[in-house]
């Protein structure tokens, strides 16, 4: 009887570009096989005309900056083009545009891969993701161990609720700014409303009544006053005198609203949500796809965010999404979004600590709601597994590089979703299969070197790798 051969495993090269945490995963699951990969964070013209002769297997342009990753990108295309590619870009403008230029590169996101990771369990506790198709809807479920996907039929709610939950959302105020311009404003009509009533009760005719409160309410004292109606004459005086404090609140509103971001509308769609909806604390790129995930299902989402000048909360404000600007971990701003209230909160910041703060945060507010924590990229909590009691873990780097690596080996992947503390892989059929990044998966290269400005990409600083 003749043994068998033992099968050898082939060995590839890769070469990894960028210093972000998905780049150092990328290379040290590279590195955990039988693979080898270079890592350069942000390498000059020669450096990677000489890693790219080298006949890498696969490249992957993993940055922040969706520029860089395009002109690195198409770097590699010219220098290498039959040397499979993988890019990350954020920007739809700039991966449609990518796209065109180059069809043998994969253009992806991590925020894009993990969003309905994400949306899953902020609608139910028991789904694991949910992915659109279309029009048609799939929920990705677990049963026995065994992952499966299925159509996913949202609870019908009643029509006549959900116009009376938008009505209710009208003219809420959410800060000192609006509360001033909405007491004003709803003063002045309550003076108007009182005048014309008073009126119209004595018999004059309705227009006629709604003129002359309407010159009480700007000051210029009613049109008519009889000399013997001393009840009206006092009401009268009273209303503008009442009426130019009440003006003044208004106009110190509507002044503060016009100068500030104004990324919560006080009537429209971004009025913010009394109940049933989704509170995502750091309105980052994933925070952000996150949202636009959860309003294409139909559930109200509102995002907070410390600083109101960052990209992606005015992108929201272009998209429709409200966003609240404090701090997640702030007792008042969870209490003003209605925390007990919600359906969910995401806590997706880019800091594993500042997600845990909030999920703690959120435990001492409402402690039935449910919480969603991004983790596993601090050094301290690297064994997301921990983090279970607070509430459900997503390690959005670790599914972003499993994702990227299969790619790069050229595996037909549709997906990839994360479940009890495993990433999973979804072929085109629906199947699933266990992810390659490890718990604590660390890029064995030593850090960048000094920075030294270079002619390429223009006007940026470079970092060199010694």
């Amino acid at each position: 009887m003749t043994t068998p051969p033992a099968r050898i495993a082939t060995t590839h090269h890769y070469v990894v570009i960028g210093e972000t945490h998905l780049a150092s995963r990328v290379c040290a699951t590279l590195h955990d096989g039988p693979h080898t990969a270079e890592h350069l964070a942000r390498p000059r013209d020669e450096d990677l005309r000489a890693a790219l002769g080298r006949r890498p297997s696969g490249v992957a342009v993993l940055l922040h900056d969706d520029v860089a990753a395009l002109r690195y990108a198409l770097a590699v295309a010219h220098l290498s083009p039959t040397t499979p590619l993988v890019a990350t870009v954020f920007d739809r403008t700039v991966a449609d545009e990518l796209g065109r230029l180059l069809p043998r590169c994969e253009v992806t996101s991590p925020a894009d891969l993990v969003a309905p990771a994400l949306a899953g369990p902020c609608l139910d506790p028991a789904v694991v993701a949910v992915q659109r198709h279309g029009d048609r809807i799939r929920a990705v479920r677990e049963s026995q161990d065994t992952l499966y996907t299925e159509d996913w039929r949202p609870r019908p709610r009643a029509r006549w609720r959900e116009r009376a939950g938008w009505a209710l959302r009208q003219l809420r105020p959410h800060d000192a700014g609006t509360r001033l311009l909405v007491v004003g404003m709803l003063a002045v009509l309550a003076v108007l409303a009182g005048d014309w009533a008073w009126l119209a009760g004595h018999g004059r005719p309705p227009a006629e009544a709604f003129f002359d409160a309407a010159r009480v309410v700007a000051g210029v004292g009613p049109a008519v006053a009889p000399e013997e109606a001393h009840g009206y004459q006092v009401l009268a005086a009273l209303a503008m005198l009442s009426t130019v404090a009440f003006t003044a609140l208004f106009t110190a509103g509507a002044v503060e609203r016009m100068l500030g971001p104004r990324l919560i509308g006080l009537v429209g769609p971004r009025t913010l949500p009394r109940s049933g909806h989704v509170i995502v604390v750091g309105m980052g790129q994933v925070g952000m796809r996150l949202c636009v995930e959860l309003r294409a299902l139909r559930v109200p989402v509102v995002g907070v965010e410390r600083d109101p000048q960052a990209s992606a909360a005015r992108l929201a404000r272009s998209l429709g999404v409200p966003v609240m600007t404090g701090n997640g971990v702030d007792r008042q701003v969870l209490e003003r979004l209605r925390l007990g209230h919600a359906r969910a909160l995401a806590a997706v910041g880019s800091d594993d600590l500042d997600n845990i703060a909030v999920a703690i945060a959120a435990h001492g507010v409402a402690a039935h709601t449910r919480v969603l924590i991004r983790a596993g990229e601090h050094e301290a909590i690297a064994e997301t597994r921990s983090l279970l009691p607070m509430g459900t873990i997503r390690d959005v780097t670790g599914m972003a590089a499993a994702y990227v690596v299969a790619r790069l080996r050229g595996e037909p992947v549709a997906g990839v979703v994360a479940h009890q503390g495993h990433i999973h892989l979804q072929s085109p059929d629906d199947t699933f299969s266990t992810g390659v990044p490890r718990d604590r998966a660390r890029c064995a290269h030593p850090p960048a070197g000094p920075t030294a400005a270079l002619p390429w990409p223009p006007g940026r600083a470079i970092t060199i790798r010694n």
